[in-house]
């Protein structure tokens, strides 16, 4: 039966790829125009054509004002989802209609309105959940979800055939048109959004497309189909309005017959039942490869085994000029030595806390406290957070952290022994704490991200001898951040003598698929090198896990009526060698920064801390004494920046007199003018 083209764009499921299509009635432009800016737009009557695949290339967005805007998916703002109102009567309705992945951007949140009883538990009404993915079975198919606010972890499953109420839950998290078109637009459904961050000016093809709308935008996608005949190995893109007639004739032709351009990415969506496949490179492909690429898909023909998903580890060089950063394998066979972390605040600190060590920091800064119960610091004082778990409460379902955390400081040092007590420090403390590393064991990246919480910083202690260059090695350090998932192909050439792991999303190359690989389907892993990223792809990576940070807590307000603060320091020479038990804070004097090197200690535990002298050269060389240096200091002791809330009423005085005393601004000739 033919249906138009825009018919079987919306009903056709992807998981069904490739359909072949018969053209019943045809289109034409003047001249017989087979291809016009890249797109399909004349097709002729009995053209066979196989749809390989489907995409999104531009919205129809319609505002509050009945505007109807087309909007490009390379339209660089962002956007912010509203959850759709609409409810899903069944699992089934969920599964079919969205994407499901164990991408995080695949993970949809539902809040059930009704109770459910599983074998594993129970799950109430107004309770939410994450789905992590699916499987589908011959006879059925079910779903595996995580129940959100709720200690401990709950994981369960739920089949295609469970009804009930499930609705959208509200999602914070920001996203471009690409993300909404490949992740978050449900079949036969339209999309909601709102943008939050407008191009930039300069951007001047985007800037003023959604210039003059405001408030909520109801977006409506414009697919494409990609096709093949079976006279080229180019693709063709057709457009969905295209105004055609098409049967469906998947089941009465031979899909083989056709050539299968793919790119990368298409071969990554392919099930587990179409590898392994013989494929060779294209000639549509102008990308330029690395050396260890370009040697295996030199040979005419190669083997792609398989399609999963590799471990990778993002770090960024520690180095204050230009930052590079990589993507290290997790077969990487190098060592690393620690290197101490920098932790700007206690908040900084209290997430660092594991549950395999302690960790000893140091302050760098003073901090002056006026909370009850919360300690004051001292430049120079040492730390120790012991192992536990991070501290974060939970609050009406929301997880927040809390407003401070408890903590060893070591008092004083008599005879090799410390003395430590406990203390409480404000999240909001800004002690720019150093870690103490007494740690001189060589770990490999595998144990790092077992045993350490990230982010880490190490250093290259013993290079990779398998490789030819270790761009690590010659690295001052580097902050290893966080593991990533990175889709890959274990490709092979025909001998089965070279191996290697092709990442999907940076390598743009066209495969034309020959045939199916007689050989049995190996397994195994294949080699990975050390990948250097742009800036761009590095931050594309890395946006959102920052989404899955819980946010520092608020400066709890400050007492109406602090508390007394402690004498100051001493301020003089004669002073200072009269109390000679006395330690001079490390304020009162013009303190180098600290250098990572310092903070460096030996294995033996008993060796006290050694911080780096202070220097006043810079200050004597002005003709400054040591009183005046003090002085100075602690007159801004007195400035508190922090104090937000409050402000002294004769300072208040002072600016009502300022603001009513200025002298009338005078126009031509001296005379008053009336503008304000």
């Amino acid at each position: 039966m033919a249906t138009t083209l825009q018919e079987f764009t919306q009903f056709v499921d992807p998981k069904t790829f490739p359909r072949v299509l018969q053209i019943q009635s045809g289109i034409y432009y003047q001249g017989c125009v087979y291809e016009m800016f890249g797109r399909e737009c004349s097709l002729s009557t009995g053209d066979l054509l196989k749809i390989i695949d489907i995409t999104i290339t531009r919205f129809t967005a319609q505002s509050s004002s009945n505007t109807q805007i087309d909007i490009p998916v390379e339209y660089p703002g962002l956007f912010k989802l509203v959850s759709d109102s609409q409810p899903y009567r069944s699992i089934q309705e969920i599964a079919v209609s969205l994407k499901i992945s164990s991408h995080r951007l695949g993970q949809p949140v539902f809040l059930s309105c009704q109770d459910i009883e599983l074998p594993q538990g129970f799950i109430r009404e107004r309770d939410s959940f994450r789905i992590t993915g699916v499987s589908h079975e011959l006879d059925a198919g079910h779903v595996q979800c995580e129940l959100l606010l709720r200690e401990p972890k709950f994981c369960f499953s739920l089949s295609f055939s469970q009804q009930g109420h499930f609705i959208e839950c509200d999602d914070d998290q920001f996203y471009t048109l690409k993300e909404v078109a490949e992740w978050k637009i449900s079949k036969g459904r339209k999309r909601t959004v709102t943008e939050v961050k407008a191009p930039a000016k300069k951007d001047f093809f985007f800037s003023g497309l959604l210039e003059n709308v405001s408030g909520e935008l109801i977006l409506t996608p414009v697919y494409e189909l990609k096709a093949v005949t079976s006279l080229s190995e180019k693709f063709l893109l057709i457009p969905s309005n295209l105004d055609v007639e098409v049967v469906d004739i998947t089941e009465e032709f031979d899909c083989d017959s056709f050539v299968q351009p793919l790119s990368l990415l298409d071969v990554l969506k392919r099930p587990p039942e179409f590898f392994p496949v013989v494929a060779k490179l294209s000639s549509e492909s102008h990308f330029k490869l690395s050396a260890e690429l370009e040697s295996l898909f030199h040979s005419k023909q190669v083997i792609v085994h398989h399609a999963f998903y590799a471990k990778r580890i993002l770090a960024s060089e520690m180095c204050r000029e230009s930052t590079r950063h990589f993507l290290i394998p997790g077969s990487y066979n190098g060592r690393f030595k620690r290197r101490p972390r920098q932790f700007p605040t206690a908040y900084d600190l209290e997430r660092a806390r594991s549950e395999t060590e302690q960790i000893r920091v140091v302050a760098t800064r003073e901090f002056e406290s006026v909370y009850s119960g919360l300690a004051s610091v001292q430049a120079g004082d040492e730390f120790i957070v012991t192992k536990g778990k991070s501290c974060a409460l939970s609050r009406n379902g929301i997880e927040k952290a809390a407003d401070n955390f408890e903590c060893l400081k070591v008092a004083e040092k008599n005879q090799g022994t410390e003395v430590k007590e406990p203390v409480c420090l404000p999240m909001c403390l800004e002690g720019g704490f150093m870690e103490l590393v007494r740690d001189k064991r060589q770990y490999t990246i595998a144990e790092i991200c077992r045993w350490f919480p990230l982010p880490f910083n190490v250093k290259v202690s013993v290079r990779d001898l398998s490789l030819k260059v270790d761009v690590l090695a010659g690295l001052p350090g580097l902050h290893i951040e966080e593991e990533i998932s990175d889709p890959c192909l274990l490709v092979s050439n025909l001998d089965l003598s070279e191996f290697r792991e092709v990442p999907v999303n940076r390598t743009d190359l066209i495969l034309n698929v020959k045939q199916r690989w007689a050989g049995e389907n190996l397994t195994c892993s294949g080699m990975s090198a050390i990948e250097e990223i742009s800036e761009d792809c590095y931050y594309t990576l890395r946006r959102y896990a920052v989404a899955t940070v819980t946010p520092p807590p608020r400066p709890p307000k400050k007492p109406k009526h602090p508390p007394p603060r402690p004498p100051k320091m001493f301020t003089s020479r004669s002073e200072s060698a009269n109390s000679e038990n006395s330690s001079c804070s490390p304020k009162t004097l013009c303190v180098e920064p600290f250098k990572q090197d310092d903070f460096m200690q030996c294995s033996d535990s008993s060796s006290p801390v050694t911080l780096p002298k202070p220097t006043l050269q810079k200050a004597l060389a002005k003709g400054r004494s040591l009183d005046d240096i003090s002085i100075e200091n602690n007159k801004d002791e007195d400035n508190d920046v922090h104090d937000y809330e409050y402000i002294d009423e004769d300072q208040l005085d002072n600016i009502r007199r300022a603001y009513q005393e200025q002298p009338i601004n005078m126009g031509v000739k001296g005379k008053p003018s009336n503008t304000i």
